[in-house]
């Protein structure tokens, strides 16, 4: 099985980027748990702009495909409760070996 990555273009809105950091630095842990991993970069000339990149072992067990677990469905609530994902932000991609 190919490992499967997700490049993500967040928007925060304003003033929410505390909830945010705090809901993916905490989803990021339960991910490194669960083998799975989740990174987040910001763009420094463009506040409440970020990426994210999610990476998982397979296409089965990306996040943007299987089932999570209710704490981890409760950290995508929050994260979406003050972000916008772009068009096209859970475009699947695998590892060419």
């Amino acid at each position: 099985m190919a490992r499967t990555l997700t490049v993500s273009r967040v928007r925060v809105r304003h003033g929410s980027e505390p909830e945010y950091l705090a809901a993916v630095r905490e989803l990021a842990r339960l991910a490194e748990g669960r083998g799975w991993h989740l990174w987040v970069f910001r763009r420094p000339d463009d506040a409440g702009s970020f990426l994210e990149f999610s990476e998982s072992r397979s296409r089965e067990a990306h996040r943007a495909i299987a089932e999570r677990p209710d704490d981890e469905r409760g950290l995508e609530e929050r994260i979406r409760a003050v972000a916008e994902y772009e068009p096209g932000a859970w475009e699947l991609w695998e590892e060419v070996r």
